[in-house]
């Protein structure tokens, strides 16, 4: 069962969604009335999804999600009353998963969640993989640095430099760049 947090200041409209959700199968397990500890009460509670049920987003909602999704990114859901362009554009940029403009009929409720939290995931695995091929970029360009000063230093060939880092890196438990930064480092420290 999703765990949902609840931001809203109507508590009429609260109610209604509340009611809606758990009749979907969701469990609430939280409501806020505005967004100022957005972060704070996300770590704080862990929710699977946030939903956030606005008539518009004021620019210190989407500060705070992007705080929020920065620290502990969750697919957001917006319902809101807001049909402009850029506040949509602004919305998502600040991490909203699913911007939804107007009422939302109960029956319609379960595939916006889903929707919301499958784009959220396919947009945190390519997030991942940015990151993991920046990385190995920024690896292979710090180890071509400690293999240059490893030939130069101990006068053997790229092929021996690169197998002398390696087997550094294996004995001490180390990733390969990691190692190739520290080695790098010390030669900056010696020179």
């Amino acid at each position: 069962m999703l765990r949902v947090m609840l931001v809203d200041n109507h508590l009429e409209r609260t109610a209604l969604l509340q009611q809606s959700l758990t009749r979907a199968g969701y469990k609430v397990i939280a409501h806020l009335t505005d967004t100022a500890n957005l972060n704070d009460e996300v770590g704080r509670h862990q929710p699977d999804i946030v939903i956030i049920d606005t008539d518009s987003p004021s620019r210190d909602t989407l500060e705070h999600l992007i705080v929020m999704s920065t620290n502990s990114p969750r697919p957001i859901v917006m319902f809101t009353f807001d049909e402009d362009s850029e506040k949509i554009r602004s919305a998502t940029r600040a991490g909203v998963s699913a911007y939804v403009v107007g009422h939302l009929p109960n029956e319609r409720l379960k595939p916006v969640m889903e929707a919301a939290i499958a784009r959220f995931e396919e947009f945190n695995a390519m997030r991942n993989a940015l990151d993991e091929a920046n990385t190995k970029l920024s690896d292979r360009k710090v180890i071509e640095r400690a293999k240059g000063l490893l030939m130069k230093q101990r006068g053997v060939d790229e092929e021996e430099a690169y197998r002398m880092l390696r087997n550094m890196a294996m004995n001490q438990k180390v990733r390969l760049g990691l190692l190739a930064e520290q080695v790098v480092q010390a030669a900056k420290l010696l020179l």
